[in-house]
């Protein structure tokens, strides 16, 4: 993600009109309060929260193994307080064999609907998955063919200011391939950890990627980082074990930005 730049000239009162309408919209970023939606990509496991009515989101994380390097981006908006709208693909090179062929996917598309919340002294939060990764692109990284998933959430906040958090997944990809098609457990257990500060420990052990089907038992951990509720940053390794073809050890560095608000009044 890379924003535009332009250069203007401005002066005196000119200038301060330019500017006045950014610096609202500066001020209405969240600020350093408990974070509206903590577990995101490039972890699997989910939780169940949104991003909010009248807000939007974007993800970006690179993707490294021995195999590929990938470049991830979803970009989400939240119509309601209790859906989520997301749409996204993946870009990168295929490295196997000593070469770099350029390959991609997309698009995914996916809706999460929440049923329940969670916070802390609350029992469990649950929300619903549905979406599908379209077999658009070409090399390594397109899907074999159509597909679809569902998966439900329920997570559990614990201590103060989220102190713990744990996730709980389980859901299905089905895929229509030929000759036969395929249906294939997903399930996923997380937890995040707040250490000092914004920083949080996260770690995960899952068994299919709902985004990419067939990718077997799994375990991925690393940092994440609250700069702001609007900005995040976060690191992790992960390695399988388990599955026909368990996944090379990966690393990966990830960004989350949130918009101000767009339309709506903040909740109560």
């Amino acid at each position: 993600m890379r924003r535009a730049r332009s250069a203007l000239r401005l002066t005196g009162c000119a200038a301060a009109l330019a500017l006045a309408p950014v610096a609202e919209a500066a001020a209405q970023w969240p600020t350093a309060t408990p974070p509206t939606r903590l577990d995101v990509r490039p972890f699997i496991t989910d939780d169940a929260r949104v991003v909010g009515g009248g807000l939007a989101q974007a993800e970006s994380w690179f993707r490294w193994d021995h195999e590929s390097t990938q470049q991830w981006l979803l970009a989400a908006v939240g119509p309601t307080p209790w859906l989520e709208l997301t749409v996204g693909g993946v870009a990168g090179a295929d490295r196997r064999g000593g070469g770099r062929r350029f390959t991609y996917a997309l698009p995914l598309v996916q809706g999460k609907f929440l049923l329940r919340p969670y916070a802390p002294g609350r029992g469990p939060g649950v929300a619903l998955v549905a979406g599908s990764f379209l077999p658009g692109g070409s090399g390594l990284l397109r899907p074999e063919g159509y597909g679809a998933f569902t998966f439900a959430i329920a997570s559990q906040s614990l201590g103060e200011r989220d102190a713990v958090l744990l996730h709980a997944n389980l859901g299905v990809n089905h895929l229509w391939l030929a000759p036969t098609d395929r249906t294939i457990l997903t399930w996923g257990v997380g937890t995040q950890l707040r250490a000092v500060g914004g920083l949080h420990v996260v770690a995960e052990l899952f068994s299919g990627d709902p985004y990419v089907a067939g990718s077997g038992k799994a375990w991925q951990a690393g940092l994440r980082h609250f700069v702001s509720d609007a900005v995040q940053v976060d690191a992790t390794v992960g390695h399988g074990v388990g599955g026909a073809a368990p996944l090379p050890t990966w690393w990966t560095l990830g960004l989350r930005l949130v918009t101000p608000r767009l339309w709506g009044a903040p909740p109560p």
